[in-house]
């Protein structure tokens, strides 16, 4: 019995960092709704906002069913504190610029379809189809930002110095990508889930072809960010949760 307790345990850790993942880059991408450089974009940006609000929806009422305390997807995307998320800090940071949007894009794509299809090939079924359905929309996300990238990088003077400077902001987030803690690793041993360690390598040979073509460096990473899947966020995630959660708090049971 306390073995099952375990492993639900390990399995909401995962869900929920899924989830969060999704719904929070979601929430930043819907922030250019309206406001993005050209109707082109303004359109597929917020296609792939829908798409990852979808993918959380999926990997949030799972989570939900796997804790066992009646908590529905909305209960968990709007009732949660700041320290009870376990996002990644790349996905929380803010937009800035059109370039640093699409690099932080890239950067999360690449990781993003590397663990999807390592959960697909995972022994839990509902894990891993939930996560071939994604395959399908992040395969998508990933041509589109990684169109950008080169594009800026090996643009105007102007364009590939804002792309230069979306590095030193990203690049500091990227570390924590390949980090596992103890329920990661324990899904590790049941194949539920990829090693990510083992993801790395490709990562890396994939954004390094990118930054190449894009006639990018990637800088040095001095202080690197840490502990989102542990619940240990930025600032920024608590004005990104005010604004998310504020219908839900101010008119708690509300729906439309």
């Amino acid at each position: 019995m306390s073995q099952q307790i375990d492993t639900d345990t390990v399995r909401f850790e995962l869900l929920l960092q899924l989830g969060d993942n999704a719904l929070i880059l979601g929430h930043r991408l819907s922030e250019w709704s309206g406001d993005a450089p050209v109707l082109e974009e303004d359109v597929a940006l917020t296609n792939i906002a829908l798409d990852l609000i979808g993918q959380a929806r999926f990997w949030l009422t799972a989570a939900g069913k796997t804790e066992g305390l009646e908590r529905s997807e909305d209960d968990l995307a709007y009732h949660r504190d700041a320290r009870d998320w376990r996002n990644l800090h790349l996905v929380e940071l803010p937009n800035g610029d059109f370039a640093q949007t699409m690099l932080r894009q890239y950067f999360f794509d690449t990781y993003h379809l590397l663990l999807l299809e390592g959960l697909a090939a995972g022994r839990d079924s509902e894990i891993s189809g939930i996560a071939a359905k994604a395959v399908k929309e992040v395969r998508y996300h990933l041509r589109h930002s990684r169109g950008w990238v080169i594009r800026l990088g090996d643009g105007t003077k102007e364009s590939r110095a804002r792309m230069q400077q979306a590095l030193e902001v990203c690049a500091p987030c990227v570390p924590e990508l390949f980090e596992a803690d103890m329920c990661y690793l324990s899904l590790v041993e049941q194949k539920i889930a990829p090693d990510i360690q083992s993801l790395k390598p490709e990562w890396q040979r994939q954004t390094n072809q990118v930054l190449d073509e894009a006639t990018l460096e990637m800088p040095e990473i001095g202080h690197a960010m840490s502990g989102g899947r542990q619940g240990l966020h930025s600032e920024q995630l608590g004005y990104l949760l005010a604004e998310m959660q504020f219908l839900q708090r101010a008119y708690p049971g509300v729906s439309w």
